[in-house]
């Protein structure tokens, strides 16, 4: 059978794109053929497909954003299809299998993977905003919102079957009209993430800086004195005086093997967000056996366990209160190995097996139509 995962744009093989190049290669070890169609791709990324045995499929969409940093350039391909559907256009009628992954092409699939509307990431991150960026955007939410609600309607009347990657993230598609069939939480490997020492330094915290962070609480933690690593791509988003604050040092864009040092030297994880349909950064830090501090809400409260691998906190000052008291006072060494077994039963080998008996399902046992959607118990 051949098999095409449709993905957002790919410039490189992390975050929203893990989930189907993961189904990718174990399809390709299967014996399925298999291609893998972008917006967008580097020329990295096309190479690392043919290695691996799976055609590339580059769209080559003419984007104005490339220098822009990857949240605007995936904004931008957002745009093209919600308003003018360009990027559904450029594709030839496939007679594979297809399953999509992205929130930016409207195809006719077995399967739409739901990974978060942006309309609702909008509305959440709108306070964290620069004021320029704020200005732009409530000029434009009552356009944005209309045109996604509008796209994921349409997309969700061309795919037989959707699947949600978090509880959260299937409950903001149903308030759109789309009902989701099942969730299928994003996989980690738990070969890669994994504690690269059992002496840890726990001389710092670790924190990411991304589209989706809430910096204010990340400044706030840095003034009362916690020493803060931070890592993540150079963004518009990321406020200049965090930057240069004497408590932060700004790693920028890291290899995985060095982010599998960082989060296991680190004290603790700080993942302070405005909105996070699920949340790798959490995940990978619990499979490396640091605990994580983050919200009391969305997809990471659907696998941080509260006191247990980490700690869950509704306000700001919370934040700010807990995580002085664990700089100060520690604790106790089994949360460690609590974070390491509650993050194993994330590990790719679940969710590869959750997806081959999903497609062996739908693609053996019931026609593939939109009217296969209700879940059989």
């Amino acid at each position: 059978m051949d098999v095409t995962l449709v993905c957002d744009i790919m410039m490189d093989l992390e975050g929203s794109i893990r989930p189907a190049m993961y189904l990718a290669d174990e399809l390709v070890a299967k014996g399925y053929t298999v291609s893998m169609m972008s917006p967008i791709m580097s020329d990295d990324v096309e190479e690392r497909l043919r290695v691996s045995g799976i055609m590339p499929i580059n769209l080559r969409a003419k984007l104005t954003a490339k220098n822009s940093g990857l949240s605007l350039l995936w904004f931008e391909t957002w745009v093209r299809e919600a308003f003018l559907k360009l990027n559904s256009r450029r594709i030839d009628n496939d007679s594979s299998v297809m399953i999509n992954f992205s929130q930016v092409v409207s195809v006719p699939s077995l399967a739409w993977y739901l990974q978060g509307p942006p309309s609702v990431a909008l509305k959440d991150m709108e306070k964290e905003l620069s004021s320029g960026f704020r200005i732009a955007y409530n000029f434009l939410k009552p356009v944005i919102e209309y045109a996604d609600r509008r796209l994921v309607s349409r997309m969700g009347r061309v795919s037989a079957v959707v699947i949600a990657n978090s509880k959260f993230c299937a409950s903001m598609y149903s308030k759109f009209g789309v009902k989701v069939y099942d969730v299928v939480y994003p996989p980690i490997d738990c070969q890669t993430f994994r504690p690269s020492t059992s002496n840890p330094s726990s001389d710092y915290v670790l924190t990411y800086f991304g589209k989706e962070t809430k910096f204010s609480v990340v400044k706030r933690v840095a003034d009362v004195g916690v020493k803060i690593r931070a890592f993540g791509s150079k963004t518009p988003f990321i406020r200049r005086d965090l930057i240069e604050h004497s408590n932060v040092e700004f790693l920028g864009r890291v290899t995985t093997s060095e982010l599998v040092d960082e989060y296991s030297n680190a004290l603790f994880t700080l993942f302070p967000f405005t909105h996070e349909p699920f949340g790798y950064v959490p995940l990978e830090s619990m499979a490396c056996g640091t605990p994580v501090l983050t919200n009391d809400m969305q997809g990471p409260s659907e696998y941080v366990i509260h006191d247990g691998t980490g700690w869950l906190l509704d306000t700001d000052e919370e934040f700010v209160y807990k995580a002085l008291e664990l700089w100060k006072g520690g604790y106790p060494s089994h949360v460690r190995l609590n974070c390491i077994k509650a993050a194993s039963k994330f590990d790719k080998k679940f969710y590869l097996e959750k997806w081959l008996k999903l497609l062996s399902y739908f693609t053996e046992n019931r026609p593939i139509s939109p009217n296969c959607l209700q879940k059989q118990e």
